[in-house]
């Protein structure tokens, strides 16, 4: 299976002067769990997730003044939408993250998450062990 097959194809981008208080309403709206940041004016396109703005908080930031490019991730691994799921997860448990911005051509087309992924493998484990039995 590729990550075309399991991203959303739901891509969030916001501008990093949105405050992380706007990054998480328009995230919560769409119940998603991360953001493409565009700033072509510095570092380009970059991932602001749930975890950065749950951190930010809990560190006792305030979520009106502070803005997602002080906290978006900007050293991303980016997929193809022909990798492989197993290619995914690999790049995903090396980096230490959940998260992929999937890239095709210039643009944002998707974003694929460890959720993602395991949504498409539970239905192959399960006929693997029923097969098995």
């Amino acid at each position: 299976m590729l990550v075309r097959d399991a991203m959303s194809t739901v891509v969030l981008t916001i501008g990093p002067t949105h405050t992380l208080r706007q990054a998480a309403r328009l995230m919560s709206a769409r119940r998603i769990g991360a953001a493409v940041v565009n700033d072509p004016d510095t570092f380009g396109l970059g991932i602001i997730t749930e975890r950065d703005i749950l951190d930010a908080i809990g560190s006792g930031l305030n979520p009106d003044r502070e803005t997602a490019s002080a906290h978006t991730t900007t050293d991303v691994v980016f997929a193809a939408p022909a990798w492989t799921l197993e290619e995914a997860a690999e790049a995903m448990t090396h980096g230490g993250f959940r998260h992929l911005i999937v890239l095709d051509g210039n643009g944002p087309v998707g974003i694929v998450s460890v959720r993602d992924i395991i949504r498409c493998w539970t239905p192959v484990r399960r006929r693997t062990v029923a097969a098995a039995g």
